[in-house]
């Protein structure tokens, strides 16, 4: 049984890294506004077209770099989500002879 806790807790530690290396998007204002993101929710980009800036206020900007944020935080999540479900049914899988099934 403990070896069996220790895989799925080393799945998980797998799972953590592979999220690192996956890059979600959220861009606003047909890509005026873009950020990038891991799939563990740590931005790592944010790209501001140089005409958009020209042109934007200040309210403007932060109001389209939170929108921006909040879709590329989205989709990370979304992403995640994805990738623990699996990883769940993976191990719930290995863990069915741990209670006589």
């Amino acid at each position: 049984m403990f070896d069996k806790l220790m895989a799925a807790q080393q799945k998980a530690e797998e799972i953590k890294k592979r999220l690192d290396t996956i890059s979600v998007f959220g861009e606003v204002e047909n890509g005026a506004i873009k950020i990038t993101a891991t799939a563990n929710k740590s931005i790592t980009g944010v790209t501001i077209d140089e005409e958009f800036l020209k042109n934007a206020d200040k309210e403007e900007l932060e109001e389209l770099l939170l929108t921006a944020i909040n879709k590329a935080l989205a989709s990370a999540e979304q992403v995640s989500q994805t990738e623990m479900q699996a990883s769940a049914k993976d191990m719930l899988g290995g863990l069915g002879g741990m209670f006589g099934q």
